[in-house]
């Protein structure tokens, strides 16, 4: 191994028997690491809070906390999770490799000690923790341009916030996958993104908008979409910023997509994306109650602007959660055909288009 590649890296190893964490120091010492050493679970937690390490190579069986629930609060942490966890375990164990994986390990090895082998697995899993570290870096970015871009529009207050507290809500009452729920989170923040591409005159503006104006307004989820291309782990969540204006008749933006043409992850967040703008104070209006937001949007509904099936569970959703009514006494939303209120007209800029 060349030693530049071990420059900086840390290793804790982490075993209550002395003669068993003396083998691997050794070992891992050669390669020109920086070795730390924890005897429990407890000194493994707090030694790693402190210090930060590489990788962590960790005994499954200790008294007291075991290395699974060490791995486990490990991986819970955000501080920590991509931290890379090996699990020394006895040979041909494989209950125990099973429990690992559950834990959340990266990979394992067994006692004793194959020179080459901890070499190459310690090698290609530091490497890969610092790819997810830059990778992570780069999302952080990302997020913090979103923030910037909110802070712009004073308006929109703790909008963002909002959006990941009830889009993970609203997600986990649909029973969507977990990955899709990571997707509507980062969308609360992300969904907008690409307004760091449009001019404060026509971002910022608070009369009507031209039509060369407006045309200007709708290149934000284009623009969104961009940005956010060259990162896979947003893979998910670009349909979502791309297509969250887009309506169920396909008069929407960018693409006129029609019904089941739009990602169902963007109709998801289009509903909580619009109750929001209505429930929220604006200089152009003021919060409407739940009652009323739902009832501006089961008249959007009828006019074929979104999904009636998605909108009439989201009305079942804000009823029983926010509201407080059963959900015995919600069977279903009545779409109705009205007028637009007047109030509402040239108000949805911003959350509607």
């Amino acid at each position: 191994m060349n030693f530049l590649d071990a420059e900086q890296s840390k290793i804790l190893v982490v075993d209550d028997h002395p003669a068993s964490r003396m083998t691997a120091v050794a070992l891992l010492s050669v390669e020109g690491y920086e070795i730390l050493e924890a005897d429990s679970g407890p000194s493994a937690l707090a030694c790693v809070k402190e210090t930060q390490p590489d990788l962590i190579l960790l005994d499954v069986m200790m008294p007291g906390m075991d290395g699974f629930e060490v791995c486990r609060h490990l991986k819970q942490d955000e501080q920590t999770r991509l931290i890379p966890i090996i699990f020394v375990t006895a040979l041909n164990d494989r209950r125990s490799r099973i429990r690992g994986i559950e834990a959340g390990g990266d990979d394992f090895l067994t006692k004793p000690f194959d020179h080459l082998e901890l070499s190459a697995r310690v090698k290609s899993l530091v490497r890969q923790k610092r790819l997810n570290e830059d990778l992570d870096h780069a999302e952080q970015v990302l997020f913090s341009i979103a923030r910037t871009v909110e802070s712009r529009d004073p308006n929109t207050g703790d909008h963002c916030e909002r959006l990941v507290s009830r889009g993970q809500a609203f997600g986990e009452f649909l029973h969507l996958s977990r990955n899709e729920i990571r997707d509507l989170m980062w969308g609360g923040y992300l969904h907008d993104i690409g307004k760091v591409g449009i001019p404060d005159g026509v971002l910022l503006k608070t009369g009507k908008l031209t039509a060369q104006e407006w045309e200007i307004m709708k290149q934000h989820v284009v623009i969104g979409e961009k940005i956010c291309l060259p990162l896979r782990t947003m893979r998910g969540v670009r349909p979502l910023i791309r297509h969250h204006h887009e309506r169920w008749d396909g008069t929407g933006y960018p693409d006129g997509l029609v019904g089941d043409e739009i990602p169902y992850i963007a109709q998801v967040f289009q509903v909580v994306d619009i109750y929001d703008a209505l429930t929220s104070e604006r200089p152009y209006k003021q919060a409407f109650t739940s009652e009323k937001a739902l009832e501006i949007m089961a008249e959007e509904t009828a006019k074929g602007w979104r999904n009636p099936q998605l909108v009439e569970q989201f009305t079942t959703f804000i009823r029983t959660t926010e509201m407080g009514e059963p959900a015995r006494a919600v069977n279903r939303i009545h779409l109705i055909e009205s007028e637009e209120p007047a109030a509402i007209a040239g108000s949805w800029r911003l959350a509607n288009g």
